[in-house]
C-alpha cells in the first residue's frame, strides 16, 4: 500500500475539512484506483428546487465511481474539483472517511425534522470502495437509531452484506430499495457498465432481498436508444425482472448531460460508429431523447410489466425513483444532486 498526504487544496475547503490522504491499494480489485480520503464537514445535502427528482435530500459517502458506466450523468461533478471526468471519475474515488459520525450529528441535530434520504443518486453507495471502506453500515446504523426514512438506489451486490441491518430498519420504518438494471444483454453489459456486477447477479440479488422481506423495485436505467431498445430486448429485461420477484418496475430512457455526453458519445463512436448519426439526431435539442420516443418506451415496458405481473413504481417507492422528463430539458447546473446511474 502507498499513501501521501493529497495535494489537491483548490476544492477541499469548500467541501471538506483541510486534513485528507491519498491511499492506493496493491490488490487486483482495486488496482489502478485512487481513493482520496477525506474528512466531511456535512453529509445531508438538499436538493436545489429546480432539480426533477422526485426527494428533497441526499446522502452521498463517494464522489467518483469505479463502476465506470461510460453514461453517467454525474460526471460532470468531478470537474468541480478539479478533476478528470473521464477515466478520472472511474478511478479517483474520494472516500468522506467521516461520513456515519457526521450523519449521526446532522440527525440529531435539533433542525433536522426526520424527512426521507435518499441514497446513490449521485454515485453508488455500494461500489467496490465500499468493500474496504464499509461506511454503510454505520450511516445505516444511524438512520435506524433514529428512524429515519430513507431509500438507496443500487448497483451493487455488496447491499446484501447489509441485510441485516436493512431488516432491522424496515422494522422500524418507512424504507425504499432499487436495483439498477437497464437491460440484460451480456455483451451491452461488459462495454457500458465494466465495473458492475452483472445484470443476472443484480438481478439475483433483487431476489435475495425480496426473499428476505425487503421489498425491491428496478429502476429499467437506462434503456440505451439502438442497443437495447428493441420490443424484443424489452421483453426479455422485463420478464427477467419479473422473475426475479420485483416489486415494481420503472423505465427511464438514457439522457446525456455535459460531461456524461462527450465520454458516452466518444465510446458510441469507437463501438458501434454507425449509429453516431442516429444519436446526434435523437438528442439535437439537449440532453434528453425527444418526448415520443420516451413515452414509447415507457408504454411498452409498463405494457410488458402488466403481462408479467408487475407495474411501475408505487407510491411508496417514487421519492427513491426519478420519474422520466416529460419533455426536453435544459443541463441542470444542480446535477452533482441527481440521480446518477452508475
Amino acid at each position: 500500500m502507498r499513501w501521501e498526504t493529497l495535494a489537491e487544496e483548490k476544492a477541499a475547503p469548500a467541501l471538506f475539512g483541510t486534513a485528507s490522504v491519498t491511499r492506493t491499494f496493491d490488490t487486483p480489485e482495486f488496482r489502478g484506483i485512487t481513493f482520496h480520503e477525506v474528512r466531511a464537514r456535512s453529509l445531508v445535502n438538499r436538493v436545489p428546487g429546480a432539480s426533477r427528482m422526485p426527494f428533497e435530500w441526499t446522502v452521498n459517502p463517494y464522489r467518483g465511481c469505479s463502476h465506470a458506466c461510460v453514461y453517467c450523468f454525474a460526471r460532470k461533478t468531478h470537474s468541480y474539483l478539479d478533476l478528470d471526468t473521464g477515466i478520472g471519475f472511474d478511478s479517483q474515488i474520494v472516500v468522506k472517511v467521516n461520513a456515519p459520525e457526521v450523519l449521526r450529528r446532522e440527525l440529531a441535530a435539533g433542525s433536522w425534522s426526520g424527512e426521507h434520504i435518499a441514497m446513490g443518486t449521485n454515485v453508488d453507495c455500494y461500489q467496490r470502495a465500499e468493500g474496504r471502506y464499509r461506511l454503510m453500515p454505520g450511516i445505516l446504523s444511524a438512520l435506524i437509531e433514529r428512524s429515519n426514512p430513507f431509500s438507496i438506489l443500487t448497483k451493487g451486490t455488496l447491499i446484501l452484506r447489509d441485510l441485516e441491518l436493512l431488516r432491522a430498519a424496515a422494522a422500524r420504518g418507512d424504507v425504499g430499495v432499487s436495483m439498477s438494471v437497464g437491460f440484460t444483454d451480456p455483451e451491452l453489459w461488459r462495454t457500458v457498465e465494466p465495473g458492475t456486477p452483472s445484470p443476472e447477479r443484480r438481478l439475483d440479488t433483487v431476489r435475495t432481498l425480496t426473499d428476505h422481506g425487503i421489498a425491491c423495485g428496478v429502476l429499467m436505467a437506462p434503456v440505451i436508444p439502438y442497443l437495447g431498445d428493441s420490443p424484443e430486448q424489452l421483453r426479455r429485461t422485463v420478464a427477467a425482472i419479473a422473475a426475479a420477484g420485483a416489486t415494481s418496475v420503472t423505465p427511464l430512457v438514457l439522457h446525456l448531460r455535459p460531461g456524461a455526453r462527450e465520454w458516452f458519445l466518444a465510446w458510441l463512436d469507437q463501438h458501434h460508429p454507425r449509429l453516431r448519426r442516429r444519436y446526434d439526431a435523437l438528442y439535437a435539442n439537449g440532453a434528453y431523447a425527444p418526448t415520443w420516443y420516451q413515452r414509447r418506451i415507457t408504454r411498452q415496458v409498463h405494457e410488458l410489466a402488466t403481462e408479467y405481473g408487475i407495474g411501475p413504481a408505487g407510491p411508496g417507492a417514487a421519492r427513491a425513483l426519478p420519474r422520466p422528463p416529460a419533455a426536453p430539458a435544459p443541463p441542470d447546473p444542480a446535477a452533482g444532486t441527481q440521480l446518477a446511474l452508475l
